[in-house]
């Protein structure tokens, strides 16, 4: 009988370290799967080959959060993404999280990892995305990219899903840990979608507490290189994430409705390039021309307390 082959069916990534810090970056979506130092889980991951819920880690593209009913229209020509679930029916963080990734370039502390976006029922474009991770003792940079090697412009959104940790080690420890986001505005929304309105909001949050966050945030501060600081601090010590001027939009998650075991235990700080519904509804929606670039670099580092 002649032999047969098989692809590989193990879990790939790429790790990397710096110092006491150590990456492991998932070629099944390109994304985080786990970022410790020196046994501070700094990034709340998931173990290799498996799936959890709230999409921890995840390369957001092309668009991130939600499209109400999976449905947008696009130069007049009426397009269905397909959607989470009966209860949930909107199609949430685009399509990338779950296909194979390819790393293009690597050393110890550095890889760049991309994939293409082929036309999609729902999405008809094809897109390339790649996303350079460099680790530092002290910091991690990340810049995402995205090319449109097509014949037609290209619209689209980038998002990614990093869950900052720090320090709790129980459920509803987050309450514990003292936030301050660069923000002035919070979109209002329905189910994860938006009403429309927008209004005012102070960023200076002190201790969460028993406060609940799933909030879009806008007109961020930002300091005078540009960019804009979330401060995060706990018992394990203080994490700052900061974005660019690629980044005009921001949600943060409290992770209230995880499963038991992981509710509430970290906080998911979300860059991204635009808000949800933005295929449908156009706001800050980034749209490529036929051979354009388009980049967007976020940083997160650490001190231990």
């Amino acid at each position: 009988m002649a032999q047969h082959s098989w692809p590989s069916t193990e879990p790939t990534e790429v790790v990397l370290s710096a110092g006491a810090a150590r990456l492991a970056v998932d070629l099944r979506g390109g994304g985080m799967r786990s970022l410790t130092v020196a046994g501070w889980e700094v990034l709340a991951g998931y173990p290799a080959g498996t799936v959890v819920e709230g999409w921890p880690g995840a390369v957001l593209l092309p668009w991130p959060n939600r499209i109400r009913d999976g449905r947008w229209t696009w130069k007049g020509r009426e397009l269905q993404l397909e959607v989470g679930s009966p209860e949930e029916p909107h199609a949430i963080h685009g399509l990338v999280a779950w296909q194979p990734w390819t790393a293009i370039d690597a050393s110890a502390d550095t890889v760049t990892v991309a994939t293409v976006v082929e036309p999609h029922p729902g999405y008809p474009f094809r897109i390339a995305g790649a996303v350079d991770y460099r680790l530092g003792g002290d910091r991690l940079a990340v810049t995402v990219r995205v090319r449109n090697p097509g014949p037609d412009p290209a619209p689209f959104g980038v998002g990614m899903h990093p869950y900052l940790s720090v320090g709790a080690t129980r459920d509803g420890g987050i309450g514990d840990a003292d936030l301050n986001l660069p923000v002035r505005t919070v979109l209002d929304l329905d189910n994860g979608l938006p009403t429309g309105e927008r209004g005012p909001f102070d960023g200076a949050i002190g201790r969460i507490g028993d406060r609940a966050l799933d909030d879009a945030f806008s007109d961020l501060v930002r300091d005078d290189d540009g960019w804009a600081r979330v401060g995060l601090r706990g018992t394990a010590g203080e994490l700052e994430l900061a974005v660019d001027e690629s980044w005009p939009w921001l949600q943060v998650f409290s992770g209230d409705v995880l499963p038991e075991g992981r509710r509430r235990r970290s906080l998911a700080v979300e860059p991204m390039t635009c808000p949800p519904n933005a295929l449908a509804d156009g706001v800050d929606l980034l749209v490529l021309q036929p051979g354009a670039d388009w980049s967007g670099t976020w940083t997160l580092s650490w001190t231990a307390a």
